[in-house]
């Protein structure tokens, strides 16, 4: 199951509180998954296309809480995975009156682009406007990639969508594919947002927790390659320093250095692969790693390596 689908499914379940919520709900979707027919003598139809079973229940609910009767008819795509398809078909003059509340219609039975200022004049009305437009038109990836779009008719209902997100905070950048327009959203932090403001909570939860798991794995990584890096040179620096010391006995010098020089190579010679701290606790009487470093320093630069 995608995610899209998980989001419309959880966004289904969102109960708007208020008439003028139901409205921008309604608005939203219309705007984004509606068609309107022209049958002749001024009667006009409108049918919500959408792709899930729970946006179709939900928008069935929210019309018949406005008083529109509607029916429900389901086919199958042509083309692609020829997936199930929900229709729901209203008509007559009470729908309309609704539909012309909602900004889904004009007062000639026209189709409007983008609706009145008014049907989002609140902040609640924002948030179930950009609800209904996910759950008529919405489909979001990630969360690796993150992507999330609201597709629409034309460009100036994704310009309208992009406005309803600044007000309330939020940022949609908008783009014309020529056959229809989207808003759209990038980044898991601008998602986010606008998943939040929507009130899908376990969507964000998605984002979220993959931006956790993905800084611990990115803080992981810098650590072992912090590690790794500390041991190469570690490894390095003992391989020069045992070099120098056998440059030294090779040409008879090692003998003729103070004690403690000598006492620094023995343990270099005999513990290659010790750390500097281990070796400067077998120092008698035992030095710090400090020390033991300056002692196996001023061999390297007796040897001339």
């Amino acid at each position: 199951m995608s995610l899209s689908d998980d989001l419309k499914r959880e966004l289904a379940r969102v109960a708007p509180t208020s008439d003028c919520d139901r409205l921008a709900e309604l608005s939203g979707l219309f705007h984004s998954a509606g068609r309107l027919h022209l049958r002749g003598r001024g009667d006009v139809t409108l049918h919500l296309d959408v792709s899930e079973s729970a946006v179709a229940r939900r928008a069935f609910s929210l019309l018949r809480e406005a008083g529109v009767d509607a029916e429900l008819r389901t086919y199958r795509r042509q083309a692609f995975d020829r997936a199930t398809r929900y229709q729901l078909h209203v008509e007559g003059d009470n729908a309309l009156r609704v539909l012309r509340d909602a900004g889904v219609v004009g007062p000639r039975k026209g189709p409007l682009e983008r609706p009145p200022r008014r049907v989002v004049g609140r902040s609640c009305c924002r948030h179930a406007y950009l609800r209904g437009a996910l759950l008529g038109g919405g489909s979001v990836s990630g969360p690796r990639s993150p992507h999330l779009e609201i597709r629409t008719t034309g460009l100036a209902g994704a310009e309208f969508l992009a406005d309803v997100a600044r007000r309330a905070g939020l940022e949609l950048k908008v783009v014309d594919r020529g056959r229809h327009a989207v808003a759209y959203a990038k980044g898991a932090q601008a998602i986010t947002d606008v998943l939040s403001a929507a009130g899908a909570s376990d969507a964000v939860l998605v984002f979220e927790e993959s931006a956790v798991v993905g800084a611990t794995r990115s803080r992981a990584n810098r650590l072992a390659n912090a590690d790794h890096a500390n041991l190469v040179r570690t490894a390095r620096a003992a391989h020069r320093q045992a070099q120098a010391v056998r440059r030294l006995e090779a040409d008879g010098r090692l003998k003729s250095l103070p004690p403690r020089l000598l006492e620094a190579a023995d343990l270099r010679l005999r513990h290659p692969t010790l750390s500097l701290r281990d070796l400067a606790g077998k120092c008698r009487p035992p030095v710090t790693k400090a020390a033991f470093h300056q002692r196996l320093t001023r061999l390297v630069r007796l040897s001339g390596i």
